[in-house]
């Protein structure tokens, strides 16, 4: 009985708060009327976890990834097409690192020390996407949409030029890599500004890894691509 209670306090709760948020009638935020400008402008700072997805010639052991959190900020550039469709520039710059870590076998018959099993990637990406933004009608001072382009990023800590490879301790990756993006979110509107947060997967196109002079390395030569994937934590303010 008192589990019954509480569920019916709690359903009653929940309706009240639909009720409050999405139905009953609201003053309207965000007096300037953001939404009516061909141009605006704003900021983001935010999250960001990156991957590696890897492609083999032989059947041996992954190649393990050691993911964290890092850190992104950057400017947003959005033009309205119509109360449903922007177009959004959003250039930043994200830092972030991975870990990756290789299996004993692949160093089956050679010498090698345990500093060998691990490389640490240390990345900086100037990134630039240009994305689309679909909306729903605004619900009192809520606005839900979904948003996904194409996107390059320019990887300030790539390596691609320096002429030592893994057999020196230096992982290379290529500068530019090609992303397409996905995600949703929410505009909410304040008394000053407007607020999102949003969630974004990306997803490289282009293999990143520069292989080894060694056509047999045990770091790239079981490698055919290599891609990075991720996900961005956005709290955008305009």
């Amino acid at each position: 009985m008192k589990r019954i209670f509480v569920l019916l306090v709690f359903l009653i709760a929940f309706q009240s708060v639909s009720a409050q948020l999405f139905t009953k009638e609201k003053v309207a935020n965000n007096p300037d009327n953001i939404d009516q400008k061909l141009l605006s402008w704003g900021y983001f700072i935010g999250f960001n976890q990156y991957d590696f997805n890897f492609d083999y010639n032989e059947d041996l052991k992954d190649i393990l990834v050691q993911k964290s959190f890092g850190f992104h900020l950057g400017l947003v550039g959005d033009m309205r097409i119509n109360d449903y469709l922007n177009l959004r520039l959003e250039p930043g710059v994200f830092f972030t690192t991975r870990n990756l870590e290789y299996d004993e076998s692949y160093f089956e018959g050679m010498e090698y020390n345990d500093s060998d099993l691990l490389r640490e990637v240390k990345s900086t990406y100037v990134h630039i996407p240009l994305l689309l933004k679909v909306s729903t009608k605004r619900i009192n001072n809520f606005k839900p949409f979904i948003i996904g382009g194409i996107s390059t990023a320019l990887n300030l800590s790539s390596n691609q030029d320096n002429p030592n490879d893994n057999s020196a301790g230096e992982f290379r990756m290529s500068k530019n890599t090609y992303f397409y993006e996905i995600g949703f979110g929410i505009d909410m509107y304040l008394l000053y500004f407007k607020f999102t947060p949003s969630i974004r997967g990306v997803f490289a196109m282009n293999d990143e890894l520069i292989r080894d002079v060694d056509p047999n390395s045990p770091w790239t030569g079981n490698v055919s691509k290599m891609q990075t994937r991720g996900v961005f934590i956005n709290f955008t303010f305009q």
